[in-house]
């Protein structure tokens, strides 16, 4: 297996029509498939897969069997060298466990400690995967990067921007979780899976002969090997030597009756149900996280609906900063059903969103996108209430 730091790629001159094109290689069966796509159609393809996160730390978290279903695993990098063995092109591991732990681990450990709910996955493809992927791509002698995320891209000649589009599969889109890519980045991006089905993905790896055809979506963060975020954060935090904040705080109703008391913000998210520690004999949600107070606040389930909310870091798109309102369908979810709403730009990084009818458990740390019918206008972080 060829091993590389981020310097250590020797550029190789491409012969093939179209150019060399590198492909980020999961290791699954999406990202296969675009590599024997693109063989398919004539390009000259190298392979590139990211070390993310080193399996064997916090062992006390992994359990008597190993954790499946996971993204970026070690097995996930030896399936992607098969794959690229099997369909003869190089093929290379760079390591970003640094970058990865820096960039993702640790804003995902802050934001539960501080009240909020963040999303890794788009985390790591904004901050990780295509900024270095891309340099990397370079470095290889390939101007493109390949990903086998459902989505897709064009280039818009009347507003001279690179656009993000919904897939055509609408249950296998992604765009959610690609909202805070760049002009730049779009420019040199192919999804070539974007007009594809998953079936149809997977037979493309069968025709193949792919070992990895029929491979299980990864369903699990890579970090998180028993997917119990509270247990990660609390064995995180002793990794590191540094003690969890004060935990023991109020479980109170919105007029200030406390019914119990927490051990810690980051056991909860916004409209969780499960877990308060809290038996009254009707159903209670939790409707907001106040660090400052170190107060968990629940109440019923129609509490949860608000019209209201300001998003931050925004990226917009398909257009520049709008100087006036935009009316689009807003996603607070993957898998929300995007709403009507009105979005305004609270200057270049900031906006507020107005939603037509009341959306349910709008949740502090997650991604609020913004869609014009298949564009994705633009995204951001949904800040708390001020």
């Amino acid at each position: 297996m060829n091993v590389a730091s981020q310097n250590e790629l020797t550029p190789r001159p491409a012969t093939k029509e179209g150019g060399l094109i590198a492909v980020a290689m999961s290791g699954g069966v999406d990202s296969s498939a675009v590599a024997a796509l693109l063989l398919r159609q004539g390009r000259e393809v190298v392979g590139l897969t990211m070390q993310l996160w080193n399996q064997r730390r916090l062992p006390e978290l992994m359990g008597e069997t190993p954790a499946h279903g996971r993204c970026c695993s070690l097995d996930d990098v030896y399936d992607a060298k098969r794959v690229a063995q099997h369909l003869g092109f190089s093929h290379y591991v760079v390591n970003f466990e640094a970058q990865f732990e820096e960039r993702v681990v640790r804003p995902f450990v802050a934001e539960y400690l501080s009240g909020r709910t963040p999303i890794a996955c788009a985390n790591c493809n904004t901050d990780v995967k295509f900024e270095p992927l891309l340099l990397m791509a370079r470095q290889a002698g390939a101007e493109r990067l390949a990903t086998g995320h459902y989505a897709r891209v064009r280039y818009n000649r009347e507003t001279g921007r690179y656009e993000l589009l919904r897939a055509r599969d609408e249950s296998k889109d992604q765009t959610y979780f690609l909202f805070g890519l760049t002009q730049e980045q779009l420019a040199r991006t192919d999804f070539p899976l974007g007009d594809l089905t998953k079936e149809e993905a997977r037979e493309l790896a069968r025709s193949a002969g792919l070992a990895v055809a029929d491979k299980p979506e990864s369903m699990e963060l890579c970090f998180v090997p028993n997917g119990n975020y509270a247990q990660f954060i609390e064995a995180y935090q002793r990794d590191q030597g540094s003690p969890l904040p004060a935990a023991d705080g109020e479980i109170a109703r919105q007029n200030g009756e406390v019914l119990a008391r927490h051990a810690g913000l980051h056991q909860f998210t916004v409209g969780q149900r499960k877990g308060l520690g809290v038996s009254t004999g009707e159903p209670l949600y939790v409707i907001s996280i106040d660090p400052a107070a170190n107060r968990v606040t629940v109440g019923e389930d129609a509490a949860l609906r608000q019209t209201v909310c300001e998003v931050e870091r925004v990226n917009w798109i398909a257009c520049a900063t709008p100087h006036s309102p935009v009316h689009a369908e807003v996603k607070i979810r993957h898998k929300h059903e995007a709403a009507p709403a009105t979005v305004e730009a609270l200057g270049a990084t900031r906006a507020r969103i107005t939603f037509d009818a009341p959306q349910r458990a709008i949740t502090p740390g997650q991604a609020a996108v913004f869609y014009s019918g298949e564009i994705v206008l633009g995204g951001g972080w949904i800040a708390r209430d001020k």
